[in-house]
């Protein structure tokens, strides 16, 4: 039997949350997954999530919320995080901090055990996501198959060598948070499917789903500048991984790009 799993890159903004739900529909219809997984950190104003925005994701069809570095930067987020269950922030955050770092979705007669996991390089300095990511695989292995992670970080070079790490033990390790889809999609030997970075669900012609003219401003002149969602055209960037449901291993993955004015899939 085959998990099919949609996994969607960072949702930045109203041009992200609108681009989500102009696509979701063919999405379904295209690649009929039956678990679908979205990083959410930029999905209020570029910075973090509201309850409000987590609940209009869940009811157009999302079962899983991943967040990233920008968890905290909306407070609503600690009135609901304990107890949505559906939502996960780094689990290397500190011992103590509100919210979950792992769960397990159940949808559609299909079962899959998600972990969002946060870099430490050039980002702030927490917890070994590598060791977070053995207990709680070791954990999650014992009654879950098939295991996906989300792992925000910046470095590449920290994200591949998470891929090695996991490699044959998870199902899937997707990175999140530099907002730019990579082309090194591949299933690794173990049956890991893995790709550096996902991408971005927001404008396309800003950068990194911002409105360009901030951010070039700050370049320029290297004086502060205040970054504001870009409302331009979206785009839409996710994969798509088939799972051997006995076995937990990858059997296929597809790098998804869609366009507001067109679509295609690499």
């Amino acid at each position: 039997m085959v998990l099919k799993v949609l996994f969607i890159g960072d949702i930045v903004g109203s041009t992200g949350r609108k681009a989500l739900k102009a696509s979701l529909a063919e999405l379904k219809s295209k690649y009929q997954p039956h678990i679908i997984i979205a990083n959410g950190e930029n999905a209020a104003s570029g910075r973090g999530i509201t309850s409000a925005i987590a609940n209009e994701f869940f009811n157009w069809g999302i079962h899983g919320i991943t967040l990233g570095n920008h968890t905290w930067d909306n407070k609503d987020i600690f009135e609901f995080i304990d107890d949505e269950s559906r939502m996960i922030r780094p689990a290397n955050f500190p011992p103590g901090t509100p919210g979950r770092g792992y769960t397990v979705i159940k949808a559609n007669g299909k079962q899959l055990a998600i972990v969002n996991l946060q870099g430490r390089t050039f980002l702030p300095a927490i917890d070994c996501p590598f060791r977070a990511a053995d207990e709680i695989v070791e954990e999650l292995r014992q009654k879950n198959k098939c295991i996906l992670v989300d792992f925000h970080a910046e470095a590449t070079s920290e994200k591949i060598a998470m891929g090695w790490h996991l490699e044959g033990r998870v199902s899937m390790v997707v990175g999140t948070h530099t907002h730019v889809q990579s082309n090194d999609d591949t299933i690794l030997p173990g049956g890991t499917a893995y790709i550096t970075d996902t991408g971005m669900v927001g404008s396309k012609e800003g950068v990194l789903g911002m409105q360009r003219e901030a951010v070039l401003y700050k370049f320029q002149t290297q004086l502060p500048a205040r970054f504001q969602v870009d409302e331009g055209k979206w785009q839409l960037h996710a994969v798509c991984v088939d799972m051997d449901e006995e076995t937990g291993k990858a059997r296929k993955i597809q790098k998804i790009r869609m366009y507001e004015d067109e679509w295609r899939m690499d």
